[in-house]
Formats: C-alpha cells, sequence, structure tokens
C-alpha cells in the first residue's frame, strides 16, 4: 500500500512542474498581449489627436506663415554657405535673409458669422 504513495508524489512533483510551466507561459502571452493592445490604443489616441490639428501654414523655404508680410516676402534668416571644400561640401555658412518671395501652403481659413437661414412666413 505505501508503493503507490511513491508513485503519486512522484507523479505529483513532474506533472505540477510541467502544469507550473504552462501557467507561466500562458500568464506570459497574456501580458504581451494586453501590452500590444494598450500600445495600440495609444498609437491610435495619437493619430487621433494629430488628425485634429489643423494643418500648419508653411511655406516652401520651411518658415511659418506667421513670418511672411502681406506681399509674400519672407522675413527669417537662413544659414547659407559662403566657402566650399574640394569634394564641394559646404565648409563655412553666414546668416543671410531668406529669398521666398511667395507663400505656399493652406490658407487659413478666417472666422465666418452667417445668420441662420429661417422661413418666417
Amino acid at each position: 500500500m505505501g508503493d503507490w504513495i511513491w508513485w503519486a508524489m512522484a507523479a505529483v512533483m513532474v506533472g505540477g512542474g510541467w502544469t507550473g510551466d504552462r501557467f507561466r507561459g500562458m500568464l506570459k502571452t497574456r501580458h504581451e498581449r494586453k501590452l500590444e493592445l494598450l500600445k495600440a490604443a495609444e498609437r491610435r489616441q495619437l493619430a487621433l489627436d494629430a488628425a485634429k490639428r489643423p494643418p500648419e501654414p508653411v511655406c516652401g523655404c520651411t518658415h511659418h506663415l506667421a513670418k511672411h508680410d502681406q506681399a509674400g516676402k519672407c522675413h527669417e534668416t537662413v544659414e547659407a554657405p559662403t566657402a566650399w571644400d574640394a569634394e564641394r561640401k559646404p565648409l563655412q555658412y553666414e546668416p543671410r535673409p531668406c529669398n521666398c518671395q511667395q507663400y505656399i501652403g493652406p490658407e487659413p481659413l478666417g472666422t465666418v458669422f452667417a445668420t441662420e437661414i429661417t422661413d418666417r412666413y
């Protein structure tokens, strides 16, 4: 009668280790999937926030619309190369006014007030 107890203890020890390994594996997989879902939700929220922002009015010279006057002249300074090496790579720069003349980009919409159209007959 005492012989089956040893077999039962051995089976519990071997089976318990296998069961524990399976359980830990399932928890790890669940944790990784939860992290993936959280990251996907974060990426989705960032995309929604970016979609709600209006387009930035940026000129072809990469300066903002606020840097341009009514005529379209840019009033920002840029770093222009003044000296080059033998491979035609710039060695020296100096600040110069931006040569951009035309703003190219989305026109920001002004606020418009329109009265409601109603039929009061």
